[in-house]
């Protein structure tokens, strides 16, 4: 089966420095990959540049089999292909709750049609997405939060509602950047064990982590990346065993 996405020579440049250098690797279908590297080693401009919010150099990116390069974030989240972000992003004037369904694609409410026929045309459907949107609260330990508006929740409290926001979209590939960054040990545990059920039921990943214990216990594929560059892949265990791995960013 083809992979849910391919990156070919992918390249970005800022002025003289290249951020990422002819980039290449794929994402199989419900899959959970790690992309990791040191500091400055091009992770993140890779997962802008893939998710839509900077355009490429150079390369292409095939995402579910069509040729998407280029494609802005928003066309790219109708197409199932949706990313976060390092620094979370919330609504902090609305409560968790309501951050997590504005997320909600195709809402029956937002149609002309939906305004002039009124709730008994999308009363069932906002239901349904509450109920979903409860769930995900409920799967992170945040049920209690649903009312709280999102300024007052902790630094990785927001981290959370912003993966559950992503989720809220239905996607087919989530990009994930760092996370676990703020959350607390706890909370991460639960974060990965989500992630691994949702590959079971067949959502892909992309993640950014430096929490390489994490990675090795839910990735299958991680890709290393140092100056721009795909430096190897493989299993997590075997990376920790190559020079040229270690030279580049001590895991040992």
């Amino acid at each position: 089966m083809r992979p849910i996405l391919e990156v070919k020579n992918l390249s970005k440049n800022y002025g003289g420095v290249q951020a990422v250098d002819v980039v290449s690797f794929s994402v199989e279908r419900g899959s959970i990959t790690g992309l990791i590297g040191p500091n400055g080693a091009g992770k993140s401009t890779a997962l802008n540049v893939i998710g839509g919010l900077l355009p490429p150099a150079g390369g292409s990116v095939v995402f579910d089999g069509v040729d998407v390069t280029g494609q802005p974030m928003h066309r790219l989240a109708r197409r199932g292909l949706v990313r976060t972000f390092q620094l979370a992003r919330v609504f902090g004037n609305l409560t968790t709750i309501e951050n997590l369904l504005v997320a909600a694609p195709a809402h029956r409410g937002d149609s002309p049609l939906g305004i002039l026929a009124g709730k008994r045309y999308w009363g069932q459907q906002e239901r349904q997405l509450v109920e979903q949107a409860r769930g995900l609260l409920a799967s992170f330990g945040m049920a209690g939060k649903e009312d709280e508006y999102a300024h007052n929740l902790s630094g990785g409290q927001k981290r959370a509602v912003e993966t559950m926001r992503a989720l809220m979209m239905k996607p087919k590939l989530l990009l994930l950047d760092e996370p676990m960054a703020g959350l607390s040990p706890s909370l991460s545990r639960q974060l990965e064990d989500m992630f691994l059920e949702l590959s079971a039921g067949g959502l892909s990943l992309l993640l950014v982590e430096h929490g390489l214990d994490t990675v090795e216990r839910i990735c299958g594929k991680v890709i290393v990346m140092a100056q721009g560059k795909v430096l190897s892949e493989g299993r997590m265990a075997e990376l920790r065993t190559r020079r040229e791995v270690q030279d580049a960013y001590v895991i040992g």
